[in-house]
C-alpha cells in the first residue's frame, strides 16, 4: 500500500471517528452548550491519564524499534519527550477550576481508559511497532482538528480565562507540526515492511474505537 493510499484510508477512518465522537454524551453536552464545571473536571482527569501514559507507550515503542530503523527510533523518542510534560498544564487547569492536585493525580481510570492503555502498551511492545502511526494519526488528529475548538467552547461556556484551557489551545496551535512528523515517518521506508500500510489503517480504526470508548465511559470506574 502506497503512502497516498494509506492517507486516503486514514482520512476515511477519521471521518467515521469524528461522526461517532459527536454522539458521546460529554461531547454532546459541549456541542450543545450544556457543559458544566464537573464535566470539565472529568475531561481533564481523562486527558491527564492519556498524556501521562501516552509518553510512556511511545517511549516503549521506541525501545522496540530495532537498529535497522534508527532514524524512526529517534523520531519516536523525540515525540515522547515533547509530550511528556503536557500533563502539568492539565493539572494547573484542574486546580484553576477548583480541583486539587491530589484529586487529579489519584483519580482512577475509567473502564474505557483501562482498555485503551492496555491495548497501547501491548502493541508498543511488539518489534518495530510502526503500525502505531495509525494511533498517532487519530490522537494527533484530535489535537490538530478538535483541541482548539474544544478549548474555546469550554472557555466560553464556563466563562474561564485562557490559562484554564491552555492545554487545548496549545495543542490546537502546535499539533499540525506533529502531523508533519507523521507524514515524514510514513514516507521513511516503513511501508516497505510487509502489510505495514494495512496494519497502520487497522490500528487507526482500533484506536479510534477505543478513544471513543474512554470518553463514553467517563464516570464509569
Amino acid at each position: 500500500m502506497s503512502s497516498e493510499s494509506v492517507m486516503r484510508n486514514l482520512l476515511i477512518v477519521w471521518t467515521d471517528f469524528e461522526s461517532r465522537l459527536n454522539t458521546v454524551p460529554i461531547m454532546k453536552k459541549l456541542n450543545n452548550g450544556r457543559f458544566s464545571i464537573e464535566d470539565y473536571k472529568e475531561l481533564l482527569v481523562n486527558h491527564r491519564q492519556q498524556v501521562v501514559e501516552g509518553s510512556r507507550w511511545i517511549a516503549r515503542a521506541a525501545s522496540s524499534i530495532t537498529s535497522d530503523y534508527l532514524e524512526q527510533r529517534s523520531t519516536f523518542l523525540k515525540h515522547s519527550v515533547t509530550e511528556h510534560r503536557d500533563y502539568e498544564m492539565l493539572e494547573n487547569q484542574f486546580c484553576a477550576i477548583g480541583g486539587t492536585l491530589e484529586e487529579i493525580r489519584n483519580a482512577p481510570k475509567n473502564i474505557g481508559t483501562e482498555i485503551f492503555h492496555s491495548y497501547m502498551y501491548e502493541q508498543s511492545s511488539q518489534q518495530n511497532p510502526f503500525h502505531l502511526l495509525g494511533s498517532m494519526f487519530i490522537i494527533e488528529g484530535l489535537g490538530q482538528r478538535k483541541a482548539k475548538r474544544w478549548g474555546l467552547a469550554i472557555k466560553d461556556q464556563l466563562d474561564l480565562d485562557d490559562k484554564a484551557v491552555e492545554f487545548y489551545i496549545y495543542h490546537g496551535d502546535n499539533d499540525p507540526e506533529h502531523m508533519e512528523e507523521f507524514e515524514h515517518s510514513l514516507n521513511s521506508g516503513i511501508l516497505e515492511i510487509e502489510s505495514m500500510g494495512e496494519k497502520i489503517v487497522k490500528t487507526a480504526k482500533i484506536t479510534a474505537l477505543l478513544y471513543e470508548l474512554q470518553l463514553r465511559e467517563i464516570g464509569n470506574y
